[in-house]
């Protein structure tokens, strides 16, 4: 299996959540154990841009969450903010990448800083102290020159910022294609399989056969 088998997702209450929801449905249907967070921004944000209301319990999350994806039993693990028992609060237990997409700059802001203050950002600061994988993408416009700061307080320390700004050289022709974009550029920081995106100059080595 290419790329990390257990994956934290989050997120935060940015614009983009079909970004979220269509990196969910990709990990699953790699085989993917994700372990999910998510605030109550993002899910009023999620309710106000698509036709997915989640439930409010974290179980019941968990359950809407199997049958939209179709995962399998204990696929898709689904933890409240304040589950400090949860693996993604303790690097024994941690997936080895984490995702928080869409990322708020609240929550990039809290990440920089080392806040603790709910389980997203503390399962983002275990990843940050245990050396593992970070992936934020952030969804804001313009950025001010906190934000700047912060993305580049934290590219130094490792972590890949990779902003929401979908390209076009691939013609997309719905909003979907959009979303992929992004989504597979996600898919390939984190080394797992993906095939809505062919890589820069592989659409002309195949027109060149």
């Amino acid at each position: 299996m290419n790329g990390p088998e257990r994956i934290t997702l989050a997120m935060t209450g940015a614009s983009g959540a079909q970004y979220g929801l269509r990196l969910l449905d990709c990990l699953v249907q790699e085989d993917r154990e994700v372990h999910f967070l998510i605030s109550k921004a993002a899910q009023l944000v999620m309710a106000t841009e698509t036709d997915v209301s989640l439930p409010a319990k974290p179980q019941a999350m968990q359950q809407f969450l199997s049958e939209y994806t179709g995962a399998a039993p204990g696929q898709i693990r689904v933890y409240g903010k304040e589950d400090w028992m949860a693996p993604p609060a303790s690097g024994s237990g941690a997936p080895s990448a984490m995702v928080v997409v869409p990322c708020s700059t609240g929550t990039l802001s809290a990440i920089a800083t080392g806040a603790c203050n709910n389980l997203i950002e503390r399962a983002a600061d275990v990843v940050l102290k245990e050396r593992r994988q970070l992936i934020l993408v952030p969804r804001e416009a313009p950025y001010s020159s906190i934000h700047l700061e912060n993305m580049l307080k934290l590219s130094n320390l490792g972590v890949t910022i990779l902003p929401a700004s979908p390209g076009f050289y691939h013609q997309p022709q719905t909003l979907d294609d959009l979303v992929d974009f992004v989504v597979a550029r996600i898919l390939n920081c984190l080394g797992v399989p993906q095939d809505m995106l062919p890589r820069w100059g592989e659409h002309h080595l195949a027109s060149d056969e």
